[in-house]
C-alpha cells in the first residue's frame, strides 16, 4: 500500500506591502518609546541610561543642525567623499576581479599582493594617506576607496568563479570571442555576485570615511560627531549617529535597487515557511538566444518505471 501524503501545517498569508510598512514604523517608534522612557526614568540597573540624551533632546538638537548651514556642508563633504571613493572601487574591483578570475598570469601577478593588502584595516591606512597625498580630502577619498575595493574585489572573483561553463561553451560554439563571452556571459552572470559586494563595501566606506574624518578630516559628519564629543555636546552626538545611520541606508538600499533593476531576469520568489520555491533558474537575457531549446525527456524509461512500480505492488 502506498504511503499518505505527508500532512502540511497551516501558514497565514503574508502581510501586504502597506501592512509591512506599517510594522516597521512601529517597530521603531516602539524602539523611540523606550529610548525616551529609559533616558527620562534615569534609569541605572547594569546600563546607565542617566548618562543618555533623550529622544526629545536629541530631536531638538536635529532641528538646530537642519536650520544651520555648517550641517548641510558637512553632509554634502561627506557625500562626495563616499561617491568618489566607491564608484572608483566598483570600476576597479570589478575590473581586477574578473581580471585575476580570468588570467592566470594576473593571478600569479596580483593574487600574492592583493592578498597580503587585503587583511589590513582601511583606517590603518590613515598615515599612509597623509604621507603620501598632498592634502586631507584626497587621502580620506583614498582610504574610502581600499576600504570598498577589496569587497568588491573578492565577491567579483568568486562570482566570476562560479559560473557554469555551459554558457561559455555555448557562446564559443555560435562563433562569439572574448569580448562576447565577457559581455554575454561572464558579466551578466556574475551581476549577482557583484552587487552583493558593493552592498557590503558601501557599508564599510561609511564606516571608513567616518573614521578618517574624526582622525584628519576639517569637514564632514565624522568631524562634527567628533568636535560635538569634544565639547561634551551628548545631543549633537547622537544627530550625527543618526545622520550616518540614515546615510548609509539610504546609499545601500540604492545598490540594492540598482541591483535588482540590473539582474531582472533573475528567479524572484517570496519566501514562504515550509514552502517550496516555484520559480526556476534561468540564464541572462544575453544567454537566450545561444542556449539550444530544451527537448522533451524519453518517454521509454517513465514507462519501465511505471511497469516495475506495477510489479512490485503485485
Amino acid at each position: 500500500m502506498s504511503r499518505p501524503a505527508p500532512r502540511t501545517g497551516r501558514y497565514r498569508r503574508p502581510l501586504p506591502p502597506i501592512g509591512r510598512y506599517a510594522l516597521r514604523v512601529a517597530a521603531l517608534a516602539a524602539a523611540l518609546g523606550l529610548w525616551q522612557l529609559l533616558t527620562s526614568l534615569d534609569v541605572d540597573l547594569w546600563l546607565r541610561f542617566s548618562q543618555f540624551p533623550t529622544v526629545t533632546d536629541v530631536a531638538h538638537a536635529f532641528a538646530d543642525r537642519l536650520l544651520g548651514a555648517d550641517y548641510w556642508t558637512d553632509l554634502t563633504d561627506s557625500l562626495t567623499r563616499i561617491l568618489t571613493g566607491f564608484v572608483l572601487a566598483a570600476v576597479l574591483g570589478v575590473a581586477v576581479g574578473v581580471l585575476v578570475a580570468r588570467s592566470r598570469l594576473a593571478e600569479d601577478l596580483l593574487g600574492p599582493l592583493l592578498e597580503v593588502v587585503r587583511p589590513i584595516p582601511a583606517i590603518a591606512l590613515v598615515p599612509v594617506a597623509i604621507l603620501l597625498f598632498p592634502s586631507n580630502e584626497q587621502g580620506i577619498v583614498f582610504i574610502t576607496f581600499t576600504a570598498a575595493f577589496f569587497p568588491v574585489l573578492v565577491s567579483t572573483r568568486h562570482a566570476v568563479r562560479a559560473l557554469t561553463p555551459v554558457w561559455e561553451e555555448a557562446v564559443l560554439t555560435m562563433g562569439g570571442g572574448r569580448w562576447r563571452v565577457l559581455g554575454s556571459v561572464v558579466l551578466p552572470g556574475a551581476l549577482p555576485g557583484i552587487f552583493g559586494g558593493l552592498s557590503v563595501g558601501i557599508g564599510v566606506s561609511w564606516i571608513c570615511v567616518i573614521s578618517a574624518e574624526m582622525i584628519s578630516g576639517q569637514y564632514g559628519v565624522g568631524y562634527r560627531t567628533w568636535q560635538d564629543y569634544t565639547i561634551v555636546d551628548y545631543p549633537g552626538v547622537f544627530v550625527g549617529m543618526v545622520t550616518i545611520g540614515v546615510l548609509g541606508w539610504l546609499t545601500s538600499t540604492a545598490v540594492e535597487l540598482l541591483g535588482r533593476r540590473l539582474t531582472r531576469w533573475l528567479p524572484r520568489t517570496s519566501y514562504v515557511p515550509g514552502a517550496r520555491p516555484t520559480a526556476r533558474p534561468t540564464a541572462p537575457r544575453t544567454l537566450a538566444r545561444a542556449l539550444p531549446a530544451p527537448t522533451a525527456a524519453p518517454t521509454d524509461q517513465s514507462s519501465d518505471a511505471e511497469e516495475a512500480r506495477d510489479e512490485h505492488l503485485v
